[in-house]
């Protein structure tokens, strides 16, 4: 351990000359007088309680609304990565805390059905000229406009973050292939960012998050695959021979969560330094990529999963024309259809109170003092405000109401 790096000098702490920016808010968050926590534990503890992250235990990792309780699910991922995060954080002496909270709500914005809701969305986004969808963005958007808490006199308000956390949010994505990842020297807009992957996060610990995210869940993916039956134990020591062929230091007997996340960690954390980056040495990242090119093969793309990809379009795209069907004359049409679709129309009523002009005096009632983002006038307003809507949702959720549409 004592070979690692000290990343010391460049951990986001009260000695970064970027500290007062980092933990700045967009606005002062009410706080207790014997409060003891940093702004960052403050940030994870609110991610926690926020109903975005209770969702993301029916939400798809890889395996849309499994039924088997050991198979991993959006929440165990987050956590997986947290967990890992930490660990780098810890031993390159970098802020555990900052890494913890961006890795806990990096994936609040994920849409049900993993990165094919993903996709339909964005589809569907474009085809009706509304923001442009992509997870990370939502993340960020979800985190700031829509998840609340309740205050200490009882109102909801948003979760106002810190900005580096929000940073190593909106630029978490684990997709693109680097060897080396480094932090960018400057503070921007974090809604200038135009696409995820393409804009490196200000600190070393949403550095830590982005190769985290890919850690967490490359080894997982192999032992739900198996546990589906779509891999076998041949398929697995085939790879794990091609990547003893490639990385033969590699002391590990078994491609599962444990071993394989260890040796990443340790490969990672001894050859990583504040002068050249985070970094795994050339046979580690080249096994990294094997693997990952193995379960988009194998796994991602198993025909069990895409014929699942057919039901889950129908799906996101059924509840897209039902709820824009209610517009306009939107309060008349919501009451026509309550007594068919009660789940439907109650949770989205529920939606359209809290964030946005439909009903100011129950949002009042209701002790809602957070953002009010639509405009119903527009309505691009109120279609945006659809597709946030089911954004949010899990996976079993979103079937809920798909059948609640579909049944007689």
């Amino acid at each position: 351990m004592s070979n690692f790096a000290d990343f010391s000098s460049v951990r986001m702490d009260e000695n970064n000359p970027m500290w007062a920016k980092a933990i700045s808010r967009e606005t002062e968050l009410y706080q207790k007088e014997s409060d003891l926590r940093t702004p960052f534990e403050r940030d994870g503890m609110r991610i926690m309680h926020s109903k975005g992250y209770r969702r993301l235990k029916h939400k798809t990792q890889v395996f849309f609304a499994p039924q088997n309780d050991h198979v991993c699910t959006r929440m165990e991922h987050v956590q997986l990565v947290a967990s890992v995060a930490e660990t780098i954080a810890k031993y390159l002496n970098l802020n555990k805390e900052l890494a913890r909270a961006i890795a806990l709500g990096h994936d609040i914005g994920h849409a049900p059905f993993g990165h094919h809701g993903e996709t339909v969305l964005q589809d569907i986004a474009k085809a009706n000229n509304l923001h442009e969808f992509w997870h990370e963005n939502n993340s960020l958007r979800f985190l700031d406009d829509i998840e609340t808490l309740t205050d200490y006199n009882g109102f909801q308000q948003n979760l106002n973050l810190t900005y580096a956390v929000r940073d190593g949010i909106v630029c978490h994505c684990g997709e693109v292939d680097e060897r080396f990842v480094k932090p960018r020297e400057d503070f921007c807009d974090l809604y200038s960012i135009q696409k995820g992957g393409k804009c490196g996060a200000l600190t070393y610990e949403g550095c830590v998050v982005k190769i985290s995210d890919k850690i967490g869940y490359i080894g997982r993916d192999i032992e739900d695959g198996v546990s589906y039956g779509i891999l076998g134990q041949e398929q697995k020591k085939e790879l794990l021979d091609v990547v003893h062929t490639i990385y033969p230091n590699l002391k590990i007997n078994e491609l599962n969560t444990s071993s394989f996340t260890h040796s990443l960690v340790l490969n990672l954390c001894s050859n990583s330094s504040p002068e050249n980056g985070l970094c795994f040495s050339e046979d580690c990242f080249q096994v990294l990529k094997l693997v990952k090119q193995f379960n988009y093969k194998n796994i991602c793309n198993h025909p069990r999963i895409e014929r699942f990809k057919k039901f889950a379009t129908l799906i996101i795209e059924t509840l897209f024309e039902q709820l824009s069907e209610y517009y306009p004359n939107i309060r008349e049409k919501l009451n026509k259809n309550r007594i068919l679709y009660p789940k439907l129309v109650t949770t989205f009523e529920g939606w359209l109170v809290k964030y946005s002009d439909y009903d100011l005096t129950t949002k009042e009632d209701r002790h809602c003092k957070n953002k009010l983002i639509y405009h119903l006038e527009y309505e691009q307003d109120y279609k945006n405000c659809v597709l946030d809507f089911i954004s949010g949702m899990s996976d079993t959720f979103a079937i809920d109401v798909f059948n609640e549409i579909i049944s007689f």
